[in-house]
């Protein structure tokens, strides 16, 4: 028997699952790259999921605890999408994918994890990036370390909204 060792899985099997809402108590705390947020807008921010699908696997949520889509007011629904997009730009700039799946999951039935809070998912994907690894063994391999990922997209962040339209 072959044995994968995942050391780094132990934090999310060991941490406390009653951290209320990450998308409203993160952003309060002010530890941003712990928290991995990088990027804070107006009314949404971008963070990077800790247990992604895929390496630079990024959330876009609004600072508003809502629900639904359908809970967003206009300048909210704006703000999130302008950070949408802005976060396929800098994840194609950075790590060169095949192309993206971006979506937004409401109720658990869909898939949603934190139900009560809206939140888009940008998830970069490369021809072959789902192995043999997760039809056998149930296995995810993320290639590169979170916090080495946080920061090649965080400088890529700060560099291109400096140059451009996003405040």
């Amino acid at each position: 028997m072959e044995r994968i060792f995942a050391p780094w899985r132990i934090r999310y099997i060991l941490a406390p699952k009653d951290e209320g809402c990450i998308f409203c108590n993160y952003p309060r705390d002010n530890r941003d790259r712990d928290r991995l947020i990088i990027h804070r807008g107006k009314k949404s921010f971008v963070m990077m999921n800790r247990y992604p699908y895929n390496p630079g696997h990024l959330l876009v949520s609004p600072y508003r605890h809502v629900g639904d889509i359908t809970d967003l007011n206009e300048e909210e629904l704006v703000d999130m999408m302008k950070y949408v997009r802005l976060s396929e730009e800098v994840v194609r700039k950075v790590m060169q994918p095949h192309g993206f799946n971006i979506g937004i999951n409401i109720g658990s039935v869909s898939g949603a994890g934190m139900e009560e809070h809206l939140h888009t998912h940008i998830v970069p994907r490369w021809n072959g990036d789902t192995s043999f690894m997760a039809v056998f063994a149930d296995v995810q391999v993320v290639p590169e370390a979170l916090e080495e990922t946080y920061d090649k997209l965080k400088e890529a962040f700060d560099e291109i909204i400096k140059s451009t339209r996003f405040s």
